[in-house]
């Protein structure tokens, strides 16, 4: 599975686009009514300088979100052009509404989620202290250091392989106001190696004490992680977990069932897997209060089982 639409909506506004390659039009009565994705020109202009022209057009002030898209990803990294965190960090005196940043909204078509080539994210939680929503798709490079913030309330990556020290510094931050943190941890093909015991710190829900929605997805240990999250001491305070789009197989859910008692959750989310319908039927059963979302059933392939999101 890859992605292919972009997105429409972000941080409850629409989603508008300023376009690289066009002259723009009068910039909109109120810019603060859409989440503004901007991107680099396919021919060749660095999402540095759209940017900028962005912020010369727009009343940046008014903007509280902001889409980051293709950025001449195959290439940064081996260039001397400012990438996004540069780019972001040198314009955060131009945005100082900004509440909500998604980074790499890249489909498909533009570059496979494993090809989207990042670098050290902390600088733009330093420049950007009030952020309340952070999303970040592609893993490629990715850093981050453990960091605090006290206005923070999601905080999700997409990729097809998160690395491990990513996971371990998400677990050393202190978030006292996180409310939604969603990992695709993936496939150490593509360099996901976070282990079970790196997220002992966010399963104890020490530093995360608003946290209530927990997503540990797109796993190719998906059924070690449910045994951990069975007895995880956060998962009492949660109203909705997510551990879908992994390999899930009967002993994972088994874990589950056998673990500390799930009947609080609002939701349940265990879309893409692997389990036996003898296994969907004690779910329901034990679980009849719970909205359970066990769709796109999987079949093994000549032994072989696969992460919904990898390449």
């Amino acid at each position: 599975m890859a992605i292919y639409e972009h997105l429409t909506g972000y941080a409850g506004l629409p989603v508008a686009d300023f376009m690289p390659e066009t002259e723009p039009e009068e910039p909109p009565e109120d810019p603060g009514g859409f989440a503004w994705r901007v991107f680099g020109s396919y021919a060749g202009e660095g999402i540095s300088d759209v940017l900028d022209r962005f912020l010369d057009w727009v009343d940046g002030g008014a903007i509280t979100a902001l889409i980051i898209g293709y950025w001449n990803t195959p290439s940064y990294g081996r260039s001397t052009e400012p990438g996004p965190v540069e780019a972001l960090v040198a314009a955060a005196d131009r945005l100082p509404a900004l509440r909500s940043l998604f980074l790499g909204d890249i489909i498909a078509e533009e570059a496979e989620i494993s090809w989207i080539e990042h670098s050290d994210i902390s600088p733009l939680l330093a420049a950007y202290p009030r952020l309340e929503r952070l999303g970040v798709r592609g893993s490629q490079g990715l850093r981050l250091q453990p960091f605090h913030s006290p206005h923070l309330r999601e905080l999700r990556f997409e990729s097809g392989g998160l690395p491990g020290r990513v996971v371990r510094a998400v677990g050393a931050s202190d978030l006292p106001a996180l409310e939604h943190l969603e990992l695709w941890l993936g496939t150490h093909h593509y360099g996901g190696d976070a282990m079970v015991e790196d997220l002992a710190p966010i399963l104890s829900g020490e530093r995360l004490p608003s946290l209530r929605h927990l997503g540990l997805q797109d796993s190719e240990i998906q059924d070690e992680i449910c045994a951990a999250v069975a007895s995880a001491p956060i998962v009492a305070r949660l109203e909705s977990l997510a551990l879908s789009m992994g390999v899930l197989t009967d002993a994972g859910a088994e874990a589950l069932l056998t673990g500390q008692p799930l009947t609080h959750l609002r939701s349940l989310d265990l879309h893409y897997h692997y389990l036996s319908d003898g296994m969907i039927e004690q779910l329901r059963k034990a679980l009849p209060g719970v909205e359970i979302d066990l769709s796109d059933r999987q079949e093994i392939d000549d032994e072989w089982m696969f992460v919904a999101v990898s390449e």
